[in-house]
């Protein structure tokens, strides 16, 4: 069975771009549990479920937060799982207080982190570390990556047909 991927979000507000990763992870075929919890507000509850990610069977962490942007920290601290941090766009600052606060982790306390909102990324990414040892997810992503490719190169042939100068 496929390793379970934990999208955890620090405030409900969140939901809206946390539904860019469960599509993603839906086109996938992965499973996984969706929860709130807070860096501030529920420490040891974010704490715990980190330190028994791994015998729950979840092979990366999603963390969503806004703002401070602790939980992606809080949770890396208590596991040896992946977590790939997603900073929200949720404050007066347009998210880059997030960003700075998910990137600027201390050595030893690794948290991936996506674009601010990027959600959809942080989900390919979990999706990418599960398919080094999931041949059906790799499968999965290489076809993505072929769809991309095909998807572009329509769009230049209808650009370079309706745009470009043929000289006489």
């Amino acid at each position: 069975m496929a390793k379970k991927v934990a999208v955890i979000m620090g405030s409900d507000s969140d939901l809206p771009v946390i539904k860019g990763a469960l599509t993603e992870l839906d086109t996938f075929g992965i499973p996984y549990e969706v929860h709130v919890m807070s860096a501030h507000r529920t420490p040891a509850m974010a704490a715990e479920f980190a330190a028994n990610a791994k015998k729950n069977d979840f092979g990366v962490i999603l963390s969503a937060a806004g703002k401070a942007a602790h939980l992606g920290g809080v949770l890396a601290a208590h596991t040896t799982l992946p977590v790939i941090g997603i900073p929200v766009k949720s404050s007066t600052l347009d998210g880059l207080d997030a960003l700075l606060a998910t990137v600027q982790m201390p050595k030893g306390v690794p948290v991936a982190t996506v674009a601010i909102d990027g959600a959809a990324n942080a989900a390919i990414l979990a999706a990418q570390i599960l398919a080094l040892s999931d041949p059906a997810i790799d499968a999965k992503l290489k076809q993505m990556k072929l769809d991309m490719e095909k998807g572009v190169m329509e769009k230049d042939a209808k650009i370079s047909a309706e745009y470009s100068c043929k000289a006489d």
